[in-house]
This record gives C-alpha cells, structure tokens and sequence, in this order.
C-alpha cells in the first residue's frame, strides 16, 4: 500500500513522532494507522527505558484552572535539554499532564512515591474487606495483591489510563514524547487544588 503524506502527517499528529519515523512505522505496517500507532508506541518504551538514567533539569511549570477558577493544577516537567522545553510538542504534552491530573486527582507522581504506612493501610482495608465477604485465606494474598494493584491504577499519575485515550497509561503517554524528542522527559512534582478544600498536598518524585 502507497504511504501518503496524509497518512504521515495523521500519525504524526496522534504520537508527535518525527516525519521519518512516522514513516517507517507506516511502511512496517503496510498503511494501517492502528498498527504503525502500536509500532511507534514499544519503540517509545525501548527508547524511554535507554534514556530514563539521563537528567532532566529543564522544562516547565504548567499551570491550568479548570471550571471557572474551581480547580487548579500545578506541574513541573523536565526535559534535558531548554531547547526540547520549549518545543510544542513537550510545552503540549505538559498542558495534557495538567489536565489529566485536574480530571483525575492522583495523590503520587510514581509507585515509589508511595510511603509505606498507604501501602500497609491500604492492606489492612483489603483483608478486612475480603474477611468480611467470607473470602477463604488461601486466596487472601491474591485479593490484597489486586486492591493494592487497583490503589495504584487509581492514584498514581503515571499508572493511570490517559483520558483521551485509555488504552495507554500517562508513562506510555511520556514514553511517545520521549522518543518523538529523543529526550528523557520527567513529571517532577504536582500539585492540585479545588475550590474550598481544608488541605492541599504537592506530590514529587
């Protein structure tokens, strides 16, 4: 099948790849759009996973209030290089972070962010939960594994099923840009506020 400039420029436009890549990722496919998404999509995290060692000081603080001054979000992004922070690409991938996290109010950046004493009260609940249900001790281990699993698709940022497309987390979402931009990307620290809220916490990495 004949690889059109309409086809490059629709992919290139739903991944931020480059034109070549876009390119490649349609000719492996033979022009079907889903496939070369998913090709270009593990290439991102082959590329993620050789540049997540790399440092990332640079960036932007993202600011976005939604609902008339209800909610405001906070989020700081690094890049490597102030060249790539300030590229459409990465200053768009910020706005959409920004967003995600005034739709979905996550309370940690990363798993590891997590402290010990969420983790442990999170379990206690699982296990009273599951023993309350009549739930037999052999399969105890596995329902406290799946509430934890649950927790963390729930509050954790990058765990989290993006929300224009909930096929790919926020991480494979990052994973993309990385490698349309070839440089390690990095939510640092996040913070979100609604309108009357007692508290407000800041979540970093």
């Amino acid at each position: 099948m004949a690889i059109t400039t309409e086809m490059i420029k629709t992919l290139r436009e739903s991944t931020g790849a480059g034109i070549l890549d876009c390119r490649k990722a349609l000719e492996q496919s033979n022009g079907d759009l889903n496939a070369a998404l998913d090709f270009l999509r593990e290439k991102g995290l082959a590329t993620a996973t050789k540049r997540s060692a790399r440092q990332a000081s640079e960036g932007v603080v993202e600011l976005y209030s939604h609902g008339n001054g209800r909610v405001g979000v906070m989020v700081e992004l690094n890049s490597e290089s102030d060249f790539v922070g300030r590229s459409e690409v990465f200053r768009t991938l910020a706005h959409e972070i920004a967003l995600q996290i005034a739709a979905t109010s996550p309370e940690f950046v990363a798993e590891s962010d997590i402290p010990e004493s969420v983790i442990e009260r999170e379990t206690k609940i699982a296990t009273a939960k599951a023993k309350e249900d009549g739930k037999p001790d052999a399969i105890m281990p596995k329902i406290i594994e799946g509430a934890i699993k649950k927790f963390k698709d729930e509050f954790v940022l990058l765990n989290q099923k993006y929300i224009r497309d909930e096929s790919i987390t926020i991480q494979e979402l990052i994973n993309q840009k990385i490698a349309a931009l070839g440089e390690n990307i990095i939510v640092r620290r996040f913070a979100r506020w609604a309108l009357g809220e007692t508290t407000s916490e800041a979540s970093e990495e």
